[in-house]
This record gives structure tokens, C-alpha cells and sequence, in this order.
């Protein structure tokens, strides 16, 4: 199982029926294929449809159904698309149940940075900050470094989506909880072991006597 399946599908374990669930660009959109059976949501995109899915064949392209990064998405019956207004009085409302959005740093106080590398052209922030800032609960869906630089750290550098801290970090390697006293390692990946992911990761992590293995579907 490589990364980016191993991530989607810890996350998609978080979901619970009933949940209203918002699922950023890029690795996170991927939750949508690993829901465990039984559990039904339904999955929101800011650029205005509750009842996205993924596609459910390559043929059914349709320039007219996008997620917010403008990639392809298919519609489960009963389906509704709206206003970008009505997108966000849901999201900034509070009636989001649950964000998943990526990350390029988390830090020790748990706070998302995600949305700029300084240097780099970017569209823009987009509804990261009212996600953080409007979700019932925020889970970041994001690799444990990026090129062997940690991502996970001490305080981040990049500019800081909102000032809320996160819920939950779900990497390849770990699931952490940011708590009033600082990230708790909950679970670590199977083969993975509570020294490496240390190793990996520059801010400092409480670790209870039991850390648990990180329950992985198929």
C-alpha cells in the first residue's frame, strides 16, 4: 500500500454516518474511495455540490462537475450544486462535520500552515481558512516530511492558514493529536516504529505507554 492510499484510508476511518464531510484538493479528495462499509456521508466541495464522488468511470468526464482544484468528480442521486455564497455560509455557518485538508507544515501548538510556499505562484489561500476556522472538526491528511525535511515542526515558517489548532494528523507514518499540552502519538503505521517516527519529526511528541498500531483497511 503506498503512502497516499495508506493516509486516505486512516483518515476515511474517521468518518461517521450522517457526517457532512469537505475534502480539500489533492491527497485528501482520495478519502472518498476508502470509506469503510456501512458508513455513509456525504462529501461537500466549496465550489458549491454536496454528494461529490469520485468518478465512477474515466468516460464520464464532464467540464461542468469539478472539485475546487477543477479535477473531474462524479454525483451520487440526489446530489445538489449551489452558489459559491451559499458554499460558504455553509463552511463559515459552522455545519461542516468535518474538513480534511493537506498540509506543507503542522506545528507544536497544532496550527495548519497550507496554503503558500513564499516564492512560489499560488492562486490564492481559497476556503482553507474558512474550513479551519469553520469545521466541526479538522484532520489534516498530509506525508510525514517532504524530501526527508520534516513537517511536523516546532513552529512553522510558512504563512499559517488560521489560528485554530487542528484535531488530528494523519501521515504514513503516525497518527498524532494535537491536545492542550502539546501532539500525542496515538498510532504508529504497521512496520513503523515509535523511534522513526521521532526521528521524523522535528517538534517535540508526547508518547504514551501505549501507542497503538494504526488500523489499516485494505
Amino acid at each position: 500500500m503506498d503512502s497516499k492510499t495508506l493516509i486516505a484510508s486512516r483518515v476515511a476511518q474517521e468518518m461517521k454516518s450522517g457526517d457532512l464531510v469537505n475534502l480539500g484538493i489533492g491527497l485528501p479528495t482520495l478519502v472518498a474511495s476508502y470509506l469503510p462499509k456501512g458508513v455513509e456521508v456525504s462529501f461537500q466541495s466549496e465550489n458549491g455540490i454536496i454528494g461529490m464522488s469520485m468518478l465512477p468511470h474515466p468516460g464520464l468526464l464532464d467540464d461542468d462537475l469539478t472539485d475546487a482544484g477543477g479535477n473531474p468528480i462524479g454525483s451520487v442521486p440526489g446530489a445538489c450544486a449551489f452558489d459559491s455564497s451559499f458554499s460558504f455560509g455553509l463552511i463559515r455557518g459552522g455545519h461542516l462535520d468535518v474538513t480534511v485538508l493537506g498540509g506543507l507544515q503542522v506545528d507544536e501548538r497544532g496550527l495548519l500552515a497550507n496554503w503558500m510556499v513564499p516564492g512560489k505562484m499560488v492562486p490564492g489561500m481559497g476556503g482553507a481558512m474558512d474550513l479551519v476556522a469553520g469545521a466541526k472538526r479538522v484532520i489534516v491528511a498530509m506525508t510525514h516530511t517532504a524530501k526527508g525535511t520534516p513537517k511536523i515542526v516546532k513552529e512553522c515558517n510558512l504563512p499559517l492558514t488560521a489560528v485554530r489548532r487542528v484535531d488530528l494528523i494523519v501521515t504514513e507514518m503516525a497518527v498524532i493529536e494535537p491536545t492542550d499540552d502539546g501532539l500525542v502519538l496515538r498510532e504508529v503505521a504497521p512496520e513503523v516504529t515509535v523511534e522513526q517516527v521521532l526521528e521524523a519529526t522535528e517538534a517535540k511528541l508526547i508518547v504514551p505507554d501505549n501507542v497503538k498500531q494504526m488500523p489499516v483497511e485494505a
